[in-house]
């Protein structure tokens, strides 16, 4: 008599003959396992740790330009990125809400990409656009470089609810860190306090230092440098957003010339002597 072994949960003995088959959506509970285990690898990662040390400049920070809590939370939860949070936090009170808003969102493009890399790992037949959605949002550097990194591990069906679970476990990170800043910068002395202001934007500055590979990031990074405090002295409002794109139009623009010169001197090295 022959030995048939029971199907997996998700597929059919269609499957086992060789014919393709649709990945079924698990149940709920075990929807709910899945983005549990998605909140523990979170914990697990380094990124919640470093997460929680940045947050504690941006509750600071909060602090200091009289935000509550509740708002600086809310914030995380919906901008969920730290150098646009910084913005939204610092020019809330000097610029227009239309101004705040356009920088903020400018900010924010490079995620664009990442978005378009991930999709394809949680895409399958049966799958709606509006389950992409909490995916899309939950997208920061830290989600997505653990969930590039984990989900190709795990059938795709539940892909899904385990980076829901993953993004939701470092932003709670997130709102950890900024919880403790918030309240440290309520007791600790003034010279403390401002340690823990200035923590936030040193942490961006090493870190775009860090990543700056290239000649166009190292320029478009060594030029912001001296941009920012010349726009800053004009008190004209949105320093960031206006040093980010002088600095990084003139990087691009130097890198464009750079790749014409190089593509000429090609050419000439490719046509025939007459």
């Amino acid at each position: 008599m022959a030995n048939v072994s029971p199907a997996l949960p998700g597929t059919s003995l269609a499957a086992d003959c060789g014919m393709s088959v649709v990945p079924e959506n698990p149940p709920p509970h075990v929807a709910f396992q899945v983005f549990l285990d998605g909140i523990g690898a979170a914990v697990r990662s380094v990124f919640f740790y470093v997460l929680i040390g940045n947050y504690v400049g941006m509750g600071a920070l909060a602090h200091e330009v009289g935000f509550s809590f509740w708002w600086m939370a809310l914030s995380t939860v919906l901008v969920w990125a730290a150098p646009a949070q910084v913005i939204l936090l610092s020019t809330l009170n000097t610029a227009s809400l239309w101004e705040v808003a356009l920088a903020v969102t400018l900010s924010s493009v490079r995620f664009l990409p990442m978005v378009a890399a991930l999709l394809p790992t949680m895409r399958r037949p049966g799958v709606r656009q509006r389950n992409l959605l909490l995916p899309m949002h939950l997208t920061a550097v830290s989600v997505w470089v653990e969930g590039m990194r984990l989900l190709p591990l795990m059938a795709v069906e539940r892909r899904i609810a385990f980076y829901n679970g993953l993004g939701t476990g470092l932003i709670s990170g997130a709102v950890i860190g900024g919880a403790i800043g918030f309240l440290l910068a309520a007791r600790l002395p003034p010279l403390l306090a401002a340690g823990l202001l200035f923590f936030t934007p040193m942490a961006i500055l090493m870190s775009s230092a860090r990543n700056a590979r290239t000649l166009i990031d190292g320029l478009a990074f060594a030029l912001g440098l001296v941009v920012a405090p010349i726009v800053a002295a004009q008190k004209i409002g949105l320093d960031l957003m206006w040093t980010g794109l002088i600095a990084g139009s003139i990087a691009y623009t130097v890198h464009r010339l750079r790749e014409a010169k190089k593509a000429n001197k090609k050419a000439r090295e490719r046509k025939p002597a007459t």
